[in-house]
């Protein structure tokens, strides 16, 4: 985090853009809970103990049905959240920026075929189609994330494509072909760090969709139930009578933090896709 703000304060990107420096913030913080988490919860947060218990300064978020401190729970799950948004979002980052470079680059009858295919995948209901391979595979964090990375690519793959068609037409890169350089080349020498601040900020974006996505898997029991996270907390809450007992401590804490941690995202994302050219 620190060598992100010394490159976005060189371009007086925080310091002009309240925006961003508002989402960096938030998200500043969420990483150094779940980085540090193991230091701050103040009991393990699989130990059982008295059920039901209010919130107090024992339990400042009470306990849940079998004990387990809430506060604790909150907080180590902060680490499984994240984890899963940005490892899903770098999955589908990862592809469609090789399908948009290629296709963007290439033109003709492969940009035809692997735009179809993008097509294809946009024209199918993302989060329905979620639900059913997350029901079919087995439950795990990984399973998860792959459901989620290869069914999120199709807009990173589209909005490469048309940097890269406008990358592709440069004056450096005709002066590179008309020297002889290899289109592999070009491709990855050059035309593909001038579409990284594209890549950089829909990358962004995308991690507040995939939190979004695990925690709707998670809330409607297709999470992985040896993992902690926030739409975990949700599905117990709602499953074990803390909606019913309105017991707001114990479903109330990770709606907010659900609710925190995409809206910095979604503010330093947007800031960013507003500042591309401070990052060309």
């Amino acid at each position: 985090m620190r060598a992100a703000l010394t490159v976005f304060n060189k371009i007086g990107f925080l310091r002009e853009n309240k925006t961003a420096f508002t989402g960096f913030v938030i998200l500043s913080f969420f990483i150094f809970i779940a980085t540090f988490a193991p230091f701050i919860t103040p009991y393990d947060p699989w130990k059982h103990g008295k059920p039901f218990f209010p919130p107090s300064w024992e339990h400042l978020l009470g306990t849940n049905d079998v004990g387990q401190d809430i506060f604790s729970e909150l907080i180590h799950s902060t680490k499984i959240s994240l984890f899963v948004g940005f490892f899903a979002a770098f999955v589908s980052m990862v592809v469609g920026t090789l399908i948009g470079l290629i296709s963007g680059y290439s033109r003709g009858k492969l940009d035809e075929i692997m735009m179809g295919f993008t097509d294809v995948f946009l024209l199918i209901p993302g989060l329905p189609l979620m639900i059913v391979l997350a029901a079919y595979l087995s439950p795990s964090i990984w399973n998860i994330i792959f459901v989620i990375g290869i069914l999120w690519w199709t807009t990173t793959a589209r909005v490469v494509r048309s940097r890269v068609l406008q990358v592709r037409e440069m004056a450096f890169v005709e002066t590179c072909r008309a020297l002889g350089a290899s289109d592999m080349y070009i491709l990855f020498r050059h035309v593909l760090p001038n579409t990284l601040h594209v890549i950089f900020a829909k990358f962004v974006l995308t991690v507040a969709g995939a939190m979004l996505a695990e925690a709707s898997l998670s809330f409607l029991g297709l999470g992985d139930p040896m993992q902690k996270s926030w739409g975990t907390m949700l599905h117990y809450a709602f499953s074990r009578g803390g909606f019913i007992n309105n017991m707001w401590w114990w479903y109330l804490p990770p709606g907010i933090c659900i609710a925190l941690s995409v809206l910095g995202f979604v503010l330093l994302g947007y800031a960013l896709e507003k500042q591309q050219r401070f990052l060309s």
